[in-house]
């Protein structure tokens, strides 16, 4: 199996007990950012919803912020060159220094998103790699009356003994580009108690990334040979 994903999104929530948001707390912490020589972000600003950090994007889409919401800490790179390593890190850190200065002692939950592209080795184009190589399909699409230029699969796998993570994930075909396979993971995780530490937020985004290169990837890879885009489409001229 060699694959090699091109991560789009990475997005960390970190849910909390409702507060009041305080910008002024927020402002402090990247004040230190910059003390310190090394600020994950750039600006400062303040919206109706609560402060955000934020750092500027040249890609049309793209984007890379920090927002301190009444009931969460929402972090997201889109389309930026952080890695997930990275992201790991800086969510932990910087969540490290807003639950100090604003006195949060527990995140009720942690939600993370993964969004990676990724090319079948032997398709050139993901809608026939889903359409034949993973579904077995041959003419019953012809049922629609038309060629559907989406195909996709959606597996959820919720928390159970000895799983407490739950993850929700997508493989679809991309629009933007055909080559192109998308797969979407969506990881929720339960309670964190600050102090514990912290360390388990880094470590929970990384599990959700992992999930898509361990298991998705090895998943993706038992349908994608030569042999068997061959008897797919040999399958399907015979009908």
């Amino acid at each position: 199996m060699s694959y090699n994903p091109r991560t789009v999104a990475l997005l960390a929530e970190l849910l909390h007990p409702p507060m009041a948001p305080d910008p002024s707390l927020v402002q402090r912490v990247h004040n230190r950012m910059y003390e310190d020589g090394d600020p994950a972000y750039s600006s400062f600003s303040v919206t109706p919803a609560g402060a955000v950090l934020s750092n500027p994007v040249a890609q049309p889409g793209a984007a890379s912020y920090a927002a301190f919401l009444p009931d969460r800490f929402q972090f997201r790179e889109e389309l930026t060159s952080l890695t997930p390593d990275d992201f790991a890190r800086q969510v932990r850190v910087v969540s490290e220094m807003v639950v100090e200065a604003r006195g949060i002692q527990v995140f009720t939950g942690q939600q993370v998103t993964v969004r990676t592209l990724v090319n079948p080795r032997h398709f050139k184009d993901s809608r026939t790699f889903l359409k034949n190589g993973m579904f077995g399909f041959g003419n019953q699409t012809q049922s629609f009356g038309r060629e559907p230029q989406l195909f996709g699969i959606r597996l959820a796998f919720p928390a159970q003994e000895g799983e407490p993570s739950a993850y929700a994930l997508r493989i679809e075909s991309f629009s933007s580009d055909p080559r192109s396979l998308y797969i979407e993971n969506q990881a929720s995780f339960g309670p964190v108690l600050v102090e514990r530490g912290l360390e388990v937020l880094e470590r929970q985004v990384l599990e959700a990334y992992q999930f898509v290169l361990r298991n998705t990837l090895r998943f993706v890879n038992c349908f994608d040979s030569p042999s068997e885009q061959e008897q797919r489409q040999g399958g399907a001229q015979a009908e």
